[in-house]
């Protein structure tokens, strides 16, 4: 499995065990066959109380779909909600409705290119709701009527629904499909379908459909709550083993995305794009496998390292005083078919400037590519690994349903592993210290090739616009591989945030709210600390320090002057430390805090780990005393932020938006407009806004800091004394101001 590692879904899918060895299954977990082929997965979890998640995965999408059936898949999908055999018409919708499940909001379903999922949220607070569940997973996979009337009536629903998507980006992505996918079946298989399959299908057409790929041999359906594992796979066993597959099944097949000696180039441009960008893609020369072995899992995990570090260095360009663009990523991953990865990069520019995007993409690949990494990369990217799987691992009894239910399916639908975080976090830990800085330098060498290749670039039509040509795109590979370029160089390590200081704050009172639960110090400062000691997570803290007044204090004229600064104060980092500097510090840390000055209030809100809770001190202590100055920080914030909003007008929904709320705002002096314009920019004063910063923090007596989580007392005393109790404090309190 060769993802990103960063996210915490990819956590519980993760491959792992000893050399020669396959991946085992998490033992908590219930996998079954029936006699028909229908697989089942049963896992007994009690958070939420009395809730059950279930899943029907359904091996069968779009890509399998005959010409004259072009969007009958989603269609279908679509079907299941319109009457059934048990719950005839729209009454499953009402019923739903009825035990407090909201469509939409719960109840819902998608239709992939090679998949159809339907999800249900169930509560247990009633007798017959798991059997009511049950019967309707039962007949969304079996007894949907079809008749044509229902069919009929839906027709205008889906043909909206396609309506909706034909924006700028539907248009451009209609022109470089074919080279993005080219020569495929996925080319041809937009799950949406064709307008006019949709108006003129015959009923029949989605009955066979149905008939062909609705069956048992290719569904798997997945319970996870608050269940008895025994009961339900008993029902499951009662309830859908009496289905039968077709007497000559149509096959299952798969679909390739075919590899190229060309590069394929698509540079496509429309009136009413919102933004540009560039993406290029270099498909694997092999066919996907999902891992099997513990050696498949350590490529893999090598392979996630090397991702992680490219990205820590595109993140470096992004924060810097003269971005290349305003996001930026690289990523060894999945495509659109099951069976290909490739090598994929994206950034989103500035108009006219995704040649150059395109370009320090390549460079940063290539500079990897001929010098390798270095080992504070590894290691800082080892440690991030490492404390994700620690934090999950220390979560591990509090995860809810809905966040294990997935991985479950992707199992059945893509036979990723599932051998549960107990195993991983203990293999995880054996397995970072043996890759080695070689191993992740030999990866990189071999990601980039010089066949099966797409770029594509997209961005809006106008007159004063200029877009490469696809000799340009070309050329621009061959001259980063003649670029000179130079290693990487890392910066020192910083060691510690705060110097070391000795602290003379002192707790002055203690209340207890036996109601609430919580414990009130007031400290020598004036600062008031509340905490609340939580058994959600296992090992989570959520902090905030919320200090009365905000912009609301603040005169008219000094508003309208700063109120496009203070989102980008935190850009020029913290007690001397750049963002990138800061987040290089903060690397294995699970820790976050951010700084603001809001409507009415201003505060700093944040996370963290137990271990992690002194960082969070010294976060929280530098946000407050030693915000950084720097005047080339805002400008790059401002020019990433023009990008970005650069063609926002051309959106319908925001052009709408921004006009009625001029028209609302009409007598509000303090209202220009929901994104700032140049003019705006120009007004705006960055140093009055980062002395209006300071002033207001330099009073920690104004602040009530609220603690929340898995807290031990004497070490959150020992942090406040040391941190909070030793903010400057003037004395002078305020509040908010109604400015009418």
């Amino acid at each position: 499995m060769k993802k990103i590692l960063s996210s915490f879904s990819a956590i519980f899918l993760m491959s792992l065990n000893v050399c020669g060895q396959n991946i085992p299954v998490d033992p908590s977990l219930r996998i079954g066959t029936l006699s028909n082929g229908m697989k089942y997965y049963i896992k007994k979890n009690v958070l939420p109380e009395k809730k059950v998640e279930f899943r029907l995965a359904i091996n069968a999408g779009s890509i399998l779909e005959d010409e004259n059936q072009r969007g009958l898949a989603h269609f279908m999908e679509h079907m299941n909600f319109n009457g059934t055999k048990n719950f005839p018409d729209n009454k499953l919708v009402d019923f739903l409705q009825s035990i407090g499940v909201k469509f939409g909001q719960h109840l819902n379903a998608y239709t992939g290119f090679d998949e159809t999922v339907y999800m249900l949220p169930v509560p247990l607070d009633k007798p017959g709701n798991l059997d009511a569940g049950l019967k309707v997973m039962e007949d969304w996979a079996f007894n949907t009527t079809l008749s044509d009337e229902q069919i009929n009536r839906e027709r205008g629903v889906v043909l909206e629904e396609l309506r909706l998507g034909l924006g700028p980006d539907k248009r451009m992505m209609d022109k470089y499909l074919p080279k993005l996918l080219y020569k495929s079946q996925y080319a041809e298989r937009l799950p949406i379908g064709k307008k006019e399959v949709l108006e003129n299908f015959k009923p029949d057409l989605i009955r066979k459909f149905h008939q062909d790929w609705y069956r048992p041999n290719l569904m798997a359906i997945v319970v996870v709550g608050d269940i008895n594992v025994d009961e339900i796979e008993k029902k499951i066993k009662n309830n859908f083993s009496q289905y039968k597959n077709p007497s000559k099944p149509r096959e299952r097949k798969s679909f390739d995305l075919p590899n190229h000696q060309e590069a394929l180039v698509a540079i496509e441009t429309d009136p009413d794009a919102t933004g540009s960008g560039v993406q290029f893609i270099i498909k694997d020369s092999e066919v996907y496998q999902p891992d099997i072995t513990v050696q498949q899992y350590d490529h893999s995990v090598a392979e996630s390292l090397v991702n992680m570090m490219l990205n820590s260095r595109l993140a470096e360009l992004v924060n810097s005083v003269n971005p290349p663009f305003t996001y930026g990523s690289v990523y060894q991953g999945g495509t659109f078919a099951r069976n290909k990865e490739a090598f994929q990069g994206s950034a989103a520019t500035k108009d006219g400037d995704q040649l150059n995007g395109l370009k320090v993409l390549l460079e940063e690949v290539e500079r990897a590519k001929r010098f390798g990494f270095t080992q504070s990369e590894l290691d800082r990217a080892k440690d991030q690994m490492l404390s994700s799987y620690e934090w999950a691992y220390n979560n591990k009894d509090k995860n809810q349903s809905g966040e294990l239910i997935d991985g479950y399916v992707n199992n059945f639908l893509r036979q990723e592993p599932i051998p549960g975080i107990t195993w991983g976090y203990e293999h995880i830990k054996e397995i970072l210290p043996t890759i080695a800085l070689e191993q992740t330098n030999r990866i990189i060498k071999k990601l980039v090739k010089d066949d099966s290749r797409v770029i594509v670039i997209t961005g809006p039509k106008k007159d004063n616009i200029t877009m490469p040509t696809e000799g340009m795109v070309l050329k621009t590979f061959d001259a980063v591989k003649m670029a000179d370029l130079k290693p990487y160089e890392e910066k020192t390590k910083t060691e510690s945030l705060i110097k070391p200081f000795k602290s003379e704050g002192k707790i002055t009172k203690t209340e207890a709210d036996a109601k609430l639960g919580t414990t009130t110090w007031t400290l020598s400062n004036g600062a008031k600390v509340t905490f609340k000691k939580t058994d959600f997570k296992d090992d989570e803290i959520v902090f905030a320090a919320i200090g009365l007044g905000g912009v609301s204090v603040i005169p008219d004229t000094d508003y309208n002057k700063t109120k496009y600064a203070f989102d980008a104060l935190l850009e020029a980092g913290l007690a001397g430390l750049s963002k990138t500097d800061l987040a290089h510090y903060l690397a294995g840390k699970q820790v976050s805090a951010s700084a603001y000055v809001g409507g009415l209030t201003e505060g700093v809100s944040g996370t963290s780990s137990k271990k992690d809770l002194k960082t969070a001190m010294e976060l929280i202590y530098a946000c407050f005393t030693d915000l950084n100055y720097n005047p080339e920080s805002f400008n790059a914030y401002k020019t990433k932020k023009s990008a970005m909003l650069a063609n926002v007008d051309s959106d319908p929904g925001y052009y709408f938006s921004n006009e009625y709320s001029k028209f609302i705002n009409q007598k509000n002096p303090r209202f220009t407009g929901l994104e700032p314009t140049e003019k705006d920019w120009a007004n705006t004063d960055y140093k009055k806004a980062y002395d209006i910063y300071k002033q207001k923090f330099a009073n920690a007596g104004n602040f009530h800091f609220y603690f929340v989580g898995n807290i031990d007392e004497v070490q959150l005393k020992n942090e406040v004394l040391q941190y909070i109790a030793s903010l400057p404090a003037s004395g002078k309190s305020s509040t908010f101001k109604d400015t009418g």
